[in-house]
């Protein structure tokens, strides 16, 4: 099984390549290669039994190798990220529509000399939906997003659809939740805050917080993020007919209740989020639907969440150590 990940050099896509390259196999099959593109070259996973390729370009101008002859699987996780997106509306168009034109123009081909059409699994976003902070949205509520990113990741899943639809392509989208905890330092995404207010204290920094303690989120781990990337590689398409989205499993937080679990692991640590009001932040990121029914995602086999403790464990155990490296903070 040949893959792709393009968006390979962002944490979610370093992840999936590492978890790839520990398990060897992707739905039963044993993976023979792997092709990793972003805008800058992504580093190579440690482990691999197969040969990995990582190379860097303009995903609007996607040279053959990020997507090579008898590719089985791409994950396309390359984007511009929700604040970004707006601060930036061109450069929001360019990749997260044209970027995907171009995916679905690198499947055509595969198609049209003879090939597999491949199984493209995308990662979508809460961002397409609008809601109030009391909605709980149905499977099939209407995507109407109150922000540039969200109306991109909107129109690339009906993108993708169609391409489905059509041949060229087998299409699964993800609208993702806000994935918690990110490593790293924080980055220009309008929910960057969601990650910073429990990895910040974690590292002993100060960090700020945008709205107010009572805000809902739903959010999702980046190891539950990963599950539900692999699933949707490798689940049978069959029964999903013309709609190819999907609203996975996440979990509904506020933000006091994100704070309180983050002190349950490390009493006293939420003394370092000050509250500081962004009304700019707080306007993309306020209409994002703090929850959501999955009954779908459940029948299609998509893993449900683990608790919010068990989010934040995870992060100390996976990425804790890394972050305070690359940020050259010490013990």
């Amino acid at each position: 099984m040949k893959i792709s990940i393009l968006g390979g050099g962002g944490f979610l896509g370093r992840k999936l390549a590492a978890r790839l390259a520990s398990k060897g196999t992707l739905g039963g099959n044993e993976v023979t290669a792997l092709a990793l593109f972003d805008v800058v070259e992504p580093p190579k996973p440690t482990g691999a039994r197969f040969p990995v390729t990582a190379l860097a370009g303009d995903v609007v101008e996607l040279p053959e190798a990020a997507i090579p002859p008898g590719t089985d699987v791409v994950f396309h996780l390359a984007a511009v990220v929700s604040a970004q997106a707006e601060a930036d509306y061109d450069l929001g168009r360019r990749v997260n529509l044209r970027g995907t034109d171009a995916v679905v123009d690198a499947c055509r081909r595969l198609v049209t000399a003879g090939g597999k059409p491949p199984r493209v699994v995308f990662t979508s976003s809460v961002a397409s939906f609008s809601a109030t902070q009391t909605d709980t949205l149905p499977d099939d509520a209407r995507q109407v997003p109150g922000n540039s990113y969200g109306a991109q990741k909107a129109a690339a899943e009906l993108i993708l659809a169609d391409a489905s639809r059509r041949g060229f392509l087998d299409a699964v989208s993800i609208r993702l939740p806000t994935v918690i905890v990110r490593p790293g330092r924080p980055n220009k995404a309008a929910s960057s805050f969601f990650s910073a207010i429990v990895r910040e204290p974690l590292l002993g920094l100060d960090t700020e917080l945008p709205v107010g303690d009572d805000f809902a989120a739903w959010v999702c781990s980046p190891r539950r993020a990963v599950d539900w990337l692999l699933h949707a590689a490798a689940m049978d398409t069959t029964t999903m007919g013309l709609d190819r989205s999907v609203n996975p499993p996440g979990i509904s937080t506020t933000i006091a209740h994100l704070l309180q679990a983050l002190d349950e692991i490390q009493p006293g640590a939420s003394r370092h989020v000050q509250r500081v009001e962004d009304k700019a932040i707080a306007a993309i990121v306020g209409t994002w639907p703090p929850a959501f029914e999955t009954l779908h995602a459940r029948t299609l086999g998509f893993a449900m969440h683990e608790p919010l403790v068990d989010v934040i464990r995870a992060f100390i155990e996976d990425d804790l150590a890394a972050t305070r490296t690359e940020r050259g903070l010490s013990g």
